[in-house]
């Protein structure tokens, strides 16, 4: 069965050529032109991904995506299309659950990839496993990934489904430098010809999140990034 993609955006061009350009790759589609519309797309259907534009009438973009992911029914993918360009808007995106950012103007080339690497990062759960079993350390860095919790200092500390998957990736590489590339293609999907800047964001929101624990995340300049392994400090 042909992923079902919902588009909720209020440009009547830019709607009509999203609907066209994924009929025509195969999706089922479906759109709206309004919050509410949008929002009742979402609850009343079975969605794959949610294509979102931020300024909406009704509701914002960034209400329905926090309605969306409170309502444990629905939990499509989602990927914010807007016009704004203010690293603010992704880092909130982000934040509140999407799984990608899209600015407008957008080439169609570039918006397919980014739908079908969304996609293919499916939605099925690694095999459940004992609290404790499998747990990640880097200094004052913990990780669970049977309970995907994530403290410092033995504090706990909030992170989006993504961010913990970046951390928990980098912490079991401690000491070995992770590309953005490797990332990129490994995390989220993409080929190497997507540029973004989705590393960048959630690693600079990852180290305000680590406080005291930030310079265990080091920036390899020109490279990627890597966890400092404790075992070489």
């Amino acid at each position: 069965m042909a992923p079902r993609i919902a588009i909720v955006e209020d440009d009547g061009d830019i709607r009509y050529l999203l609907e066209h350009l994924l009929t025509r790759e195969g999706y089922e589609v479906v759109s709206a032109a309004d919050g509410p519309a949008g929002l009742e797309l979402v609850r009343d259907g079975a969605i794959d991904l949610l294509i979102l534009d931020l300024m909406l009438p009704g509701y914002s973009g960034t209400e329905i995506l926090k309605r969306v992911r409170r309502d444990g029914a629905s939990r499509p993918k989602v990927i914010l299309l807007t016009a704004r360009k203010d690293e603010v808007d992704r880092v909130l995106g982000f934040e509140l659950g999407a799984d990608d950012y899209v600015t407008k103007p957008f080439s169609t080339r570039e918006l397919l990839l980014r739908v079908q690497a969304v996609l293919r990062r499916g939605s099925a759960e690694a095999p459940a496993s004992s609290p404790g079993e499998g747990v990640l350390r880097a200094g004052p860095i913990t990780l669970d990934p049977s309970t995907h919790s994530v403290t410092v200092d033995g504090k706990p500390l909030s992170l989006t489904l993504t961010e913990f998957r970046l951390l928990a990736d980098l912490v079991q590489a401690r000491g070995r430098v992770r590309s953005r590339e490797n990332l990129l293609s490994e995390l989220w999907g993409y080929d190497v010809e997507v540029l973004s800047r989705t590393v960048d964001t959630h690693i600079r929101r990852l180290r305000e999140k680590l406080g005291s624990a930030a310079p265990w995340l080091v920036t390899v300049r020109g490279v990627g990034y890597r966890v400092l392994d404790p075992s070489k400090q």
